[in-house]
């Protein structure tokens, strides 16, 4: 059967659950949405990208950086087990299938999943632009979709990798929903606990040391950031951070940091799957 196969099993089922139209629509509902607001702060209105794209990026910006992990983690939390819960994968890996084989073509069918409600759902959104708004550039809005349908792989790789890794799709569960707290609203929080813990409430004079900040770029979301900004310079008008002059604080960071938390996790996954028992 093979890692494909076991990919493509798994996507023609989210079709067959609907899973993957219920989050097409629901894709196609948000970006619609967002798309129809066109509002730029005052502080952005002299950029040099037109106000009516940037109005657009302003838009999806945060929503974006909150939506689409929740929707991954969410999507591939159970892929695996899932599967040990219900007594599928003794099935599955009765076929001419490795391990290696479910946990990555697990990956595989999810993020196909995600990708096709990213995309459609931003393809609905970049029409709604089209025909309303007085300029658009598509190719800004096509970089910007292509960089989050990777920031939602990253996702289902790291739900992936705990569904692989735990015993019960329950720990799956919770460990998906502790990765959410800890990226989208605790690593912030810590940062600040740390900073307190070593310089108090003043930064120094020169500013927080390359290292520190390398702590802020590891968190995923703020990885996509840096992505989006490395290949849409104008989109560095809607996220300010501190700069250094370390070379693994450039924006193109944000790719290395994103391929990380999609590699690190699956083969963490893959190698606890391997020491389970599934009897």
């Amino acid at each position: 059967m093979g890692l494909s196969a076991v990919g493509r099993k798994d996507f023609h089922d989210s079709i067959r659950s609907f899973s993957l139209v219920g989050l097409t629509l629901l894709f196609a509902l948000f970006a619609t949405g967002l798309a129809a607001i066109q509002f730029v702060p005052p502080v952005y209105r002299d950029a040099a990208l037109g106000t009516d794209t940037l109005a657009l990026l302003n838009s999806m910006r945060q929503p974006t950086v909150f939506l689409v992990p929740l929707i991954g983690l969410v999507l591939a939390y159970d892929a695996v087990a899932g599967e040990r819960e219900s007594g599928s994968l003794r099935l599955l890996l009765g076929l001419p299938n490795s391990r290696a084989d479910v946990v990555f073509g697990k990956f595989v069918g999810r993020t196909g999943v995600i990708a096709v409600s990213i995309l459609v759902g931003y393809a609905v959104a970049g029409a709604v632009a089209l025909l309303t708004y007085d300029t658009f550039d598509v190719s800004v809005f096509a970089r910007l979709t292509l960089i989050t349908v990777l920031y939602g792989a990253v996702y289902v790789a790291l739900a992936t990798g705990f569904s692989a890794g735990m015993a019960s799709r329950m720990r799956a569960f919770v460990g998906a929903g502790a990765l959410y707290s800890l990226f989208l609203l605790g690593w912030d929080v810590l940062l600040y606990l740390l900073q307190l813990a070593v310089y108090g409430q003043e930064i120094p004079e020169a500013g927080l040391p390359d290292w520190f900040l390398l702590l802020g770029l590891l968190n995923p979301s703020t990885a996509f950031m840096h992505a989006a900004r490395a290949v849409i310079p104008e989109y560095a008008e809607l996220s300010v951070y501190p700069s250094g002059g370390a070379f693994y604080l450039q924006d193109w960071m944000g790719f290395v940091v994103l391929g990380l938390w999609t590699a690190v996790p699956l083969a963490f996954g893959y190698l606890r799957f391997e020491g389970l028992d599934v009897h």
